[in-house]
């Protein structure tokens, strides 16, 4: 997602993060997610992100099992595979009383499970003694609040907090804080079995075990704004609705293969996706990533609707609807906002709420506008929707508008941006990192700065309105807007291509100067069909070198380059969802044994990092024999679009197309990795109709089988 690493001095992520390199536990359901150790503790420490969150505030900043007064053990911990449990089995140290061992370790197992559900977490304690002989000991719960906004945990100084009001410890624990923006903040936690010891913020249980013994305590805790006040629920309740939320939806088709590795690369990259779609006024929308982006973000929702857009069309239309609503209609250079914009992210919480920080509403972004005209076209060409496309067009025409006029200004052809305030982003595409445009000596692009890939969306947006017009009926409209495309890459042809570096130039600064840097912009511009076939097969030579692909995928900038290090955000390091795009657009051009490269890559990553979650990016250090990739240690995960990246990826390499409007799927120089031998796709749906598919890997070309069929869908495979 992105805000940058270092979006400018004053919104910057601290680099002295303090994260331990033990992989952190992560849960969210709606608007509250969780964060803590694989103890299950959550443990109060400058720059740390531990934390139960809820609209976009900390509400639980401790969160500690102490076992006879002293840590536990860990065993293991995990998150179920359904995203919807965090489990821990822990033990006892040895335990000294009067200068004795009064029992040893591992005698008492400790099993913590925990939910969360609508501003609400419960953890269940099971406390069992497998010792010969009795044992008495004790298990403390200790709970503090700190209510910092989610910019402050990230580093950011505020000059002035609200108050906590005073604590109450019984029946309830209930913290409470008072904000600047006037709303009250609590805490409150509740016990069903009464603790025997009660303080603030401390709950103490004594346990008496007989042998084989075993006994349960079950703490919930409730997130409380003002008069909104959720009610206590229970474990087992919490657990049945979480698990009715993930009851299959009929519009979402299903993949498997014959290799299991790769299948549970697929089920966890689907429950993070489930876990990130968020249910909001609009209909589903897929928050950005945790911790540092679970909210709405308008570049990150579109793309990842563009990559579930074959397998799950009706995230793209939660997308655009939402989009839609929040699109801007007047200016506003506090929030970088023109109408017919597309919105940047969307923040709540304190902070946000009084204008300390610009992102309540920010529209600071130049490429969601341009993407969001595209999906759009792209969903009615999955889905043959045009009703849907009716109620949208006013919105279309807004942001078509815009790139035309606010996006365009000095009437280049280019759209290109710079920001109103110095209190937005530096920069507005999609590495959004202050020092990512650059020239080949290093220095920093002036604004206004033209993106290559901004204008290879706005390509992209002037063709697919144009075929939405002709979809309604609008045949003049559409061949205007064809012109308009046909033009725009004539122009970018001539101005960006490098035919020394074997690929298009970056950006085009305030003077207009092409900044001569090899990275993986180019990518998107091969994504949106900008380039012709002769450039596409220089830049995907380009993007395939060593310089540029490091074994775990294509990095954001190639080896060499006056700015490369592996080790930043966006000067070096590997995304996911970067390297999917990249592939799609090499799949485009007919370059699948490319795309199936990446694509390997990334499953390989998957196999080597924590849960197969495929993290926001990994550091760009070539990849090493036998050894895991360099983990980058703040990056988010769950990412949405990091978890989305396998659904385009199998796209790409199947050159995979879904046309609802023809009722076809077609096949395109299908290549799977050599580890998968076959890969079903059951319930895809085509406007209306449904088929299962079997795909099958030979030697040279991939063999497609149709299971089951019902409905008007031709199958179409080109070898």
């Amino acid at each position: 997602m992105t805000e940058a690493l270092r979006l400018d001095e004053q919104y910057a992520i601290l680099s002295g993060t303090g994260r331990s390199t033990a992989p952190l536990r992560v849960l969210k359901h709606g608007d509250t997610f969780a964060v803590f150790d694989p103890n299950g503790d959550l443990i109060p420490a400058s720059a740390s992100e531990h934390g139960l969150y809820y609209d976009g505030t900390r509400f639980l900043s401790r969160f500690e099992l102490l076992l006879g007064g002293r840590q536990a053990l860990l065993l293991s911990s995990t998150i179920s595979e359904d995203n919807n449990i965090f489990s821990a089995d822990l033990t006892n140290p040895d335990v000294v009383r009067d200068g004795k061992v009064a029992f040893g370790r591992g005698l008492l197992h400790v099993f913590r499970s925990r939910v969360l559900w609508n501003g609400s977490c419960v953890e269940r304690v099971r406390v069992s003694n497998h010792a010969v002989h009795p044992i008495e000991t004790s298990i403390s719960l200790l709970f503090d609040a700190d209510y910092a906004d989610v910019f402050e945990v990230r580093g950011t100084s505020r000059a002035r907090r609200g108050h906590r009001l005073p604590t109450t410890s019984t029946p309830d624990c209930l913290f409470r804080y008072r904000g600047l923006d006037e709303k009250e903040r609590r805490t409150r936690i509740r016990s069903v079995r009464m603790p025997d010891r009660v303080a603030d913020g401390l709950f103490v249980f004594k346990l008496s075990l007989d042998p084989h013994a075993c006994v349960e305590i079950e703490v919930s805790i409730v997130c409380e704004i003002d008069d909104d006040r959720p009610r206590m629920i229970g474990y087992d309740e919490v657990l049945t609705l979480a698990r009715a939320r993930l009851a299959p939806d009929a519009n979402s088709c299903l993949c498997r293969s014959s290799n299991e590795t790769f299948n549970r690369w697929v089920r966890r990259s689907s429950a993070d996706l489930a876990m990130m779609i968020t249910d909001t006024a609009y209909g589903p929308y897929p928050y950005a990533g945790i911790p540092w982006f679970s909210t709405p973000f308008g570049r990150d929702g579109i793309i990842t609707a563009m990559e579930l857009l074959w397998a799950a069309p009706y995230v793209a239309r939660g997308v655009l609807t939402f989009l839609a609503e929040t699109q801007a209609t007047t200016t506003a250079d506090s929030q970088d906002a023109q109408p017919g914009k597309i919105l940047h992210e969307m923040r709540r919480g304190e902070m946000a709420a009084l204008g300390e920080i610009p992102f309540g509403r920010y529209y600071g972004s130049a490429d969601a506008t341009p993407l969001f005209v595209m999906l759009a076209h792209a969903y009615y060409e999955r889905t043959g929707d045009l009703p849907f496309v009716d109620r949208l067009w006013p919105h279309v025409l807004a942001a078509l508008d815009w790139i035309d006029s606010f996006g365009d200004p000095d009437k280049d052809g280019f759209v290109e941006y710079a920001r109103r305030r110095e209190s937005g982003l530096i920069q507005q595409g999609w590495k959004d990192s202050f020092d990512s445009v650059f020239h080949a000596d290093g220095s920093l692009a002036a604004p206004p700065i033209a993106l290559c890939e901004i204008q290879a969306y706005a390509y992209g947006a002037w063709n697919g309105a144009a075929a939405l017009a002709a979809a309604r009926g609008d045949k003049r409209t559409a061949e205007k807007w064809r012109a308009r495309a046909q033009t725009l890459r004539t122009r970018f042809d001539a101005v960006f291509w490098c035919e020394d570096l074997g690929t298009y130039a970056l950006a085009l600064d305030a003077d207009k100067r092409p900044c001569r840097v090899r990275t993986s912009n180019p990518g998107h511009c091969l994504f949106t069909g900008i380039a012709t076939q002769e450039r596409a097969a220089t830049v995907a030579a380009t993007i395939m070198s060593d310089a540029s692909f490091a074994g775990w995928g294509v990095r954001t900038v190639a080896a060499g380059a006056a700015r490369y290090n592996p080790m930043s955000y966006h000067n070096g390091s590997i995304w996911p969802h970067d390297n999917a795009l990249v592939a799609a657009g090499l799949a485009r051009y007919g370059f699948t044994a490319a795309a199936g490269r990446i694509m390997s890559a990334m499953f390989d990553l998957s196999e080597a990092v924590d849960l197969h979650r495929l993290p926001e990016l990994i550091c760009g250090f070539h990849r090493r024999s036998g050894e895991s990739p360099t983990l980058y240690p703040v990056a988010c995960a769950p990412q949405a679009w990091a978890a989305g990246a396998v659904y385009l990826l199998l796209q790409a390499c199947l050159g995979l197309h879904v046309d609802g409007v023809a009722h076809r799927v077609s096949f395109s120089r299908a290549v799977l990795p050599e580890s998968i031998d076959w890969l079903r796709i059951d319930h895809l749906s085509v406007a209306g109709a449904k088929v299962d598919l079997l795909l099958t890997r030979h030697a040279y070309d991939v063999g497609v089988t149709v299971l089951h069929r019902e409905g008007d869908v031709e199958i179409v495979a080109v070898q």
